[in-house]
C-alpha cells in the first residue's frame, strides 16, 4: 500500500509569503478566498486526497475500467462514490462562474487542488478535471444558450464533458481529421465519425456525458481552416433540462493501456449524432484550443503529481530499508545494516526529486495566478503582460514538468531496487501512470516547437524579454545580498545561457529551420530550469527574510538546503543543454531516411 501527504504547508509557504495571496484582493474572487478560507479549503483537499482517493489509486489500475456489450463502461470499485463527494463537495465548481453555480474562487486555489487529486489518484482525476477543461471551452465560445443548457450541470458534477480531437489517421496534424458534420433544417449536425483515446469518454459516473467534437462540416474548406467544433450530449437534453433518449454516439471499445487503467481511455463512435456548432464555422481550432490550453496546464500539474507522491513514498521506503552501512561509518548502530537514506547516492536522487517538485509546484502556482490576472484584471496593460506569460509558460511547464516528473517516478523506482519492480509495493504504477503525460495534449517534441517556432517570436519576442527583465532585474537586486548569493549567482549563470540560446536560434533559425527543430527540446528544458531556478531564488529570499525576522524553523531551513541542492546539482544542466543547442541540425539530419 503506498502512502500520500497533501503538501499542505509548502502550498501554504507559496501562497501566504512567496506570491503573497492578498495583494491580489482587487481582483474579483480573490477577498472571497481570505486566509481562512483557503486554509479550509487546501485542509480539506487534503483530507479527501490523502483518505478518500488515494485508497482507490490500486483498486482502480488493477480492477480497471469494463464495456459492456452494449457500449456501457463501469468504473472501478469505489470510483462512484467518490465522485459522488467530488460533485457534491463543489470542487468542480471552486473556480467557474457564480452565475453557472460555481464559487468564482481564483483558479491558483484550483490548481492547487489538482495537484492533490492527481497526486492521490491521477486517473480519477482526470474525469472531473476534463469536464472542468470542456465548461470553460463552453464558457467563452459556447451560445447563451448552450451556457444555460450545459454549463450548471458541468459545474454541478451531474453530467461531465469530454475533448473528442483524435482520430486513427490523425493526432498533432487535426488537419487530417474525416469527422464530418451534415448540418439539419432545424440548425443542428449530424455527426459521424470515429475518435480515439477518449479520456473518460464513457462511464457510469454522472447521468450525461458532454462531448466537444471536432469535426469538418460538408463543403469546409480542406485542412486546419475547416474544421468546427460541436457540443455532442451522450444523451439529449429534454425542454426541462433533464437527460432525454440516447444519442447516436457510443464507445466502441476501452484501450488496453501501460497505465491510468481507472480512466476509461474510449473509442467513441459517432453515427449521425446530434450535435450543436459551437462558435463560429470553420473556427473550431479556436474553442478547442481554450480546452487544450486548459488541458496542457492541468497535464503539466500531472507531472508534477505524480513525481511528488513517488517522491513521498521513496523516502518511506529509503528510511526502512536497511542495506549495507554509512561511507562514514555506522549510523544504525543497534542494527545489522543501516537503512539507505544515508547512503549519498539515494540521498542524491530524493534531493533531486524533491527540489524539482518544490520548484516545479511554485511555478505553477506563478503562472495560475498570472491565469487569474489574465481573466480578472480591468487594466488592459495587466492582461496582456499576464497573457503573454500564459502563453509563453503553457509549453514549458507541459513539457518540462511531465518529462521530468515521468524522469523522477523511474528515479523513486530505482530508490526500491529490485522491489520498485514489483506491483505489490506500487512504486511501479507511478511509473507507469506518468508517462502518459509526456504524450497527452501534443507530445513534448511538439511543445518545444510551440515554444520555439509561436512563442519565441510572437508579437516581437515581448513576452520572453518580459521573462529576462523580470528574472535579470531580480538578480541584479539581490546580488549583493550574501544570504541569497547561493542562489542568485548560478541564475544569473543559467539565465545568460538561456539568453545565449535564444540569440542563437534568432540567428540561425530563420535561415536554417531544422536547427530550430533541433535544438527545441533543450532549449525547452534550458529554459524550464531557469524557471525552476528563478522559483528557488525568490522562495529562498522569502525563506532567509522569514529566518531573519522571526527565527529559523526546521521547514525554512529544509527549504534552503534543498535549494542550495537544486542550485549546485541541477541547475548548471543550462550549459549542457546551450551546448547541444550550438552544434545545430547538420549532423542530426545528415543521414538519409533509409539509413535508419
Amino acid at each position: 500500500m503506498t502512502i500520500y501527504k497533501a503538501p499542505v504547508e509548502d502550498v501554504g509557504f507559496l501562497l501566504n509569503d512567496v506570491f503573497q495571496f492578498d495583494r491580489y484582493n482587487n481582483l474579483p474572487g480573490f477577498a472571497d478566498a481570505a486566509p481562512d478560507v483557503r486554509e479550509a479549503i487546501i485542509n480539506e483537499a487534503a483530507r479527501l486526497s490523502e483518505e478518500v482517493l488515494h485508497p482507490l489509486n490500486t483498486v482502480g489500475d488493477e480492477q480497471g475500467c469494463t464495456r459492456h456489450d452494449d457500449g456501457s463502461v463501469t468504473t472501478p470499485k469505489g470510483f462512484k462514490d467518490a465522485y459522488k463527494q467530488i460533485a457534491e463537495g463543489g470542487w468542480m465548481g471552486l473556480s467557474s462562474p457564480a452565475e453557472y453555480g460555481g464559487q468564482g474562487l481564483p483558479i491558483t486555489l484550483t490548481q492547487t487542488v489538482q495537484e492533490f487529486l492527481n497526486s492521490a489518484n491521477m486517473a480519477f482525476a482526470m474525469y472531473p478535471g476534463l469536464t472542468m477543461g470542456a465548461a470553460a471551452a463552453l464558457t467563452v465560445h459556447g451560445t447563451p444558450e448552450q451556457k444555460q443548457i450545459y454549463l450548471p450541470k458541468m459545474v454541478s458534477g451531474e453530467w461531465t464533458g469530454t475533448m473528442n480531437l483524435t482520430e486513427p489517421q490523425c493526432g498533432t496534424d487535426l488537419g487530417l481529421l474525416r469527422t464530418k458534420a451534415v448540418k439539419q433544417a432545424d440548425g443542428s449536425y449530424k455527426i459521424t465519425g470515429t475518435k480515439i483515446f477518449i479520456s473518460a469518454g464513457e462511464h457510469d459516473m454522472a447521468d450525461n456525458i458532454i462531448h466537444l467534437v471536432l469535426a469538418r462540416i460538408e463543403g469546409a474548406p480542406a485542412g486546419i481552416k475547416g474544421i468546427s467544433l460541436f457540443v455532442v450530449p451522450k444523451f439529449l437534453v429534454n425542454a426541462d433540462g433533464s437527460a432525454g433518449k440516447r444519442n447516436g454516439v457510443v464507445c466502441g471499445s476501452i484501450e488496453h493501456k501501460m497505465g491510468i487503467h481507472g480512466n476509461a481511455t474510449c473509442t467513441m463512435n459517432y453515427d449521425d449524432a446530434t450535435g450543436w456548432l459551437v462558435g463560429e464555422e470553420n473556427k473550431g481550432m479556436q474553442g478547442m484550443f481554450v480546452m487544450m490550453n486548459e488541458a496542457r496546464l492541468g497535464v503539466a500539474v500531472q507531472g508534477l503529481a505524480q513525481s511528488e507522491v513517488a517522491y513521498q513514498n521513496a523516502v518511506e521506503y529509503a528510511r526502512e530499508r536497511l542495506q549495507g552501512r554509512a561511507l562514514s561509518g555506522p549510523k544504525a548502530t543497534d542494527k545489522p545494516a543501516d537503512p539507505i537514506i544515508v547512503h549519498p547516492d539515494i540521498r542524491r536522487a530524493l534531493l533531486t526529486m524533491r527540489s524539482f517538485n518544490e520548484a516545479a509546484r511554485a511555478l505553477v502556482l506563478w503562472t495560475a495566478l498570472k491565469s487569474d490576472v489574465a481573466h480578472r484584471s480591468e487594466d488592459a496593460k495587466e492582461r496582456q503582460a499576464a497573457d503573454d506569460h500564459l502563453g509563453l509558460m503553457t509549453p514549458v511547464l507541459k513539457g518540462v514538468l511531465t518529462d521530468t516528473g515521468f524522469a523522477n517516478t523511474v528515479m523513486a523506482q530505482q530508490i526500491y531496487g529490485g522491489h520498485g519492480y514489483i506491483h505489490a509495493n506500487g512504486v511501479e504504477q507511478f511509473v507507469r501512470d506518468a508517462r502518459i503525460a509526456m504524450i497527452y495534449e501534443g507530445a513534448n517534441g511538439i511543445q518545444a516547437l510551440d515554444l520555439v517556432g509561436r512563442k519565441l517570436p510572437r508579437d516581437g519576442g515581448r513576452a520572453v524579454m518580459a521573462f529576462f527583465a523580470e528574472v535579470g532585474a531580480f538578480a541584479k537586486e539581490h546580488g549583493g545580498d550574501e544570504a541569497v548569493k547561493p542562489f542568485v549567482t548560478p541564475l544569473s549563470t543559467s539565465l545568460g545561457h538561456l539568453q545565449q540560446a535564444t540569440t542563437w536560434l534568432m540567428l540561425n533559425a530563420m535561415a536554417a529551420p531544422d536547427n530550430a527543430g533541433a535544438g527545441a527540446t533543450d532549449y525547452m528544458h534550458l529554459f524550464g530550469l531557469v524557471a525552476c531556478g528563478y522559483m528557488w531564488a525568490k522562495m529562498a529570499k522569502v525563506a532567509q527574510d522569514k529566518i531573519a525576522a522571526e527565527g529559523a524553523t526546521p521547514y525554512l531551513t529544509t527549504k534552503l538546503v534543498t535549494g542550495r541542492f537544486f542550485m549546485e546539482r541541477t541547475l548548471p544542466a543550462t550549459a549542457l543543454h546551450l551546448a547541444r543547442l550550438q552544434t545545430g541540425s547538420a549532423t542530426t539530419m545528415e543521414l538519409p531516411a533509409e539509413a535508419f
